[in-house]
Formats: structure tokens, C-alpha cells, sequence
């Protein structure tokens, strides 16, 4: 079983319980046991084989057999949870020794979301490992939300206020989802005049993060309204729906981010621009734990400036 090792993991580090802590985190970090034997670079069966030999060491059901996705158990929550705890405790004390060098060194595992992870995130990332060529990075995408019980990254990139209270965070830019529509269907179609007058257009929605993805929200923290709209065109890939936007085939609520510059250059018109939509500010999400790695406080750093940069820019996203 020697080469089921989770990157990062010292390589002297095997048929322990240590061994078994990298091991499930792996598994716990990914939707199925599929995806988690393709991380691991070893076959599905022997994936299988490892976790029931683990559940049977522990006497315990760790994970929810025959789920269409991986679904931890109640003891697997539990030990996933701990585990995570003490891996980070033994990065933590390696982290405390590889500071005093001058170059940023180890593994920096950095998660966002989809559209800002392909546009910005990544990008950054890549300059930044450019920077510091002893420094291996890894960057995970997903359209899922953020999952801090197996958080499995050093630094978290999530639009939004986070779902969990324990993560530490930084804003790195300020940012609104807001409805817009390209100039041909508003001539088509009617501006809307009003919050209600949306169920009278064709709203193509996002479906993002398992959330209610129909539901609009407007206002602010003190006064706040939800619509719930309908369209013939849904997608969970925010490019897609974009460009449906400015083919002029209907109103679409996106992260400011995104749009802003086909707003700039007049391809997407706002709409109702005298009615405020609630703050989806970006952050960088950490754990809770008092020291923070070099690398990761670093790479914190460089989003904050790169993004501001970026951001500022009127070239749209590709």
C-alpha cells in the first residue's frame, strides 16, 4: 500500500496511523472514491480495499456505502475533523522550521470557486509560484460550496461571507452579484421598472453551489427581498450563462467581478440600477489555528494586490 500516499505526505511515512490521517483526508477531500483513487494514483479497488481495512481497525463505519457522492458517516465527520486537526499540527511544526528560511518552500494548497478560480486565482497563483521556484502549489476547483469540516487547503479564495465561523478570513475586494441584461433584449423585452416586473422577463439563472439558485435577493442587510424568478436557460458554468446574456437572450444576476467590464463597454446594460443588491465580497479564508504558514500569508498578500489589480481592469474575463 506504499503508494497510497496523499501529495505532500513524507514519503517514510507508511503502514501507520499517521498513514491512515493522510489517507482518509484524501478521501474525505473528494465527492467520490473514484475521484480520490485518481488523487491517490492508484486503482479504484485499492482504495476500497484500504478504507474497509481502516473501518475495520477502528470498528467503525466511516463512509455511507452506495451514495451517488461520498458521504461520510457521523464517526467519519469525527474522524475526519481530528485528523485534519493533527495533520495540521505536524505542518504547522515543519512550517515553523521551514520560516526561518529565506525561501518559500512545501506544498501551498489553494481552493476557489470555478469562474473566479479559472479567471484570477489562478492566474496569480501561477505567479506567484513563478516567484518562488522552491515552492510547489496546487490550486482546487469546485462549484461546490466551501466544506471547512474537510478543508483540505491552506488558503481559500470564496465570494461571499463564509459558511463557517472557525475559518479566519481577510477581504481582499469588495463586490455585488447584480442583474444585467444586454441592450437587445431590453429593447426586445422592456426595461424593467421594478423588483416584480422580472417575472415578466425570460431570467437565465446560475445553478451554483447547491443553493436555491432561482432566488434572487435585492436591498441591503437592514431591508432585503427575494424574487424568484424563471427562464428556459439554466447552466451551472457562470461563462455559459454570461454569454447567453450578451447574446441577448435574457436578465442574469452575476458577481460584479464578472461583469463589469461588458457593463463598462455597454454590452450588458444594468438593471435596476436605483434598487442595492447585498455585498458578496471576496475573501481569503485560513484556518482558525494561531500561526498562519509563511507561504500562506504570503500568497494572502499577492491576491490582495493582484486582484485589486486585476479587477480594476475593463478587459472581461476569458
Amino acid at each position: 500500500m506504499a503508494s497510497l500516499r496523499w501529495a505532500g505526505q513524507p514519503a517514510d511515512v507508511r503502514h501507520s496511523s499517521m498513514d491512515d490521517l493522510w489517507f482518509f483526508q484524501v478521501v474525505a477531500s473528494n465527492e467520490t472514491l473514484t475521484a480520490a483513487s485518481r488523487e491517490l494514483g492508484c486503482s479504484l479497488s485499492a482504495v476500497s480495499k484500504r478504507l474497509s481495512a481502516l473501518e475495520r481497525r477502528l470498528d467503525a463505519r466511516l463512509v455511507q456505502r452506495g451514495a451517488r457522492r461520498l458521504a461520510l458517516t457521523s464517526e467519519g465527520e469525527r474522524y475526519a475533523a481530528r485528523s485534519q486537526a493533527i495533520l495540521d499540527q505536524v505542518r504547522d511544526l515543519e512550517d515553523s522550521l521551514a520560516d526561518q528560511s529565506a525561501d518559500l518552500r512545501g506544498l501551498l494548497v489553494v481552493e476557489a470557486t470555478l469562474g473566479l478560480g479559472r479567471a484570477h486565482v489562478a492566474p496569480l497563483l501561477s505567479e506567484f509560484g513563478a516567484a518562488h521556484p522552491h515552492l510547489r502549489v496546487r490550486l482546487q476547483t469546485s462549484e461546490l460550496p466551501l466544506r471547512p469540516h474537510r478543508r483540505t487547503f491552506d488558503v481559500a479564495v470564496h465570494v461571499g461571507m463564509p459558511p463557517d465561523s472557525s475559518l479566519r478570513m481577510r477581504r481582499l475586494a469588495a463586490n455585488r452579484r447584480v442583474p444585467c441584461a444586454a441592450p437587445s433584449y431590453l429593447a426586445e423585452r422592456g426595461v424593467p421598472e421594478s423588483i416584480d416586473d422580472l417575472a415578466r422577463h425570460n431570467c437565465i439563472v446560475l445553478r451554483e453551489k447547491e443553493s436555491d439558485y432561482a432566488l434572487w435577493r435585492f436591498g441591503d442587510t437592514a431591508d432585503t427581498r427575494q424574487m424568484r424568478v424563471h427562464g428556459s436557460l439554466a447552466s451551472n458554468d457562470g461563462y455559459v450563462v454570461t454569454d447567453w446574456a450578451l447574446e441577448g437572450r435574457g436578465v442574469i444576476m452575476r458577481s460584479e467581478w464578472h461583469v463589469r467590464p461588458y457593463l463598462e463597454r455597454g454590452d450588458l446594460v444594468r438593471v435596476l440600477p436605483h434598487i442595492p443588491t447585498p455585498a458578496a465580497d471576496i475573501y481569503a479564508l485560513h484556518g482558525g489555528d494561531e500561526h498562519l504558514p509563511h507561504r500562506a500569508a504570503q500568497f494572502i498578500d499577492h491576491l490582495s494586490a493582484g486582484l485589486s489589480k486585476r479587477l480594476s481592469s475593463v478587459d472581461p474575463p476569458h
